[in-house]
């Protein structure tokens, strides 16, 4: 069963021994994804929250909206878990951030509601 995870329950002030951050490589793997987005003009900013336990790369498509997509790195007991969500939707969920970036492999299409 899945689990919904609000990013707003995080924003209290965590323990320094508790901060989650994006790791050098980490940064650079999002970074490549959001220029090739960037290129083609699908994305123009981002932003990065660290919230204690959670640390957010946060997509947009136009600087005064709210991000398109949202990577969340969160600890998982002693492991490090990567989650992507647009939204309140979950996408992906793994351990791994380069699987969840894989989704943004396939070319996006819009999604009539």
């Amino acid at each position: 069963m899945t689990e919904l995870i609000d990013f707003a329950d995080y924003r209290r002030r965590a323990a320094p021994k508790q901060r989650v951050r994006f790791d050098r490589d980490e940064f650079r793997q999002l970074m490549d994804c959001y220029s090739r987005r960037v290129m083609t003009g699908e994305w123009k900013d981002y932003a990065l929250d660290i919230y204690g336990p959670v640390a957010v790369f946060s997509i947009f498509r136009h600087s005064l909206e709210a991000p398109a997509y949202a990577v969340a790195k969160r600890r998982n007991g002693k492991d490090d878990e990567f989650i992507l969500r647009s939204g309140k939707r979950t996408l992906k969920r793994a351990r791994a951030l380069q699987d969840v970036l894989s989704v943004f492999d396939k070319p996006l299409r819009l999604i009539d509601g």
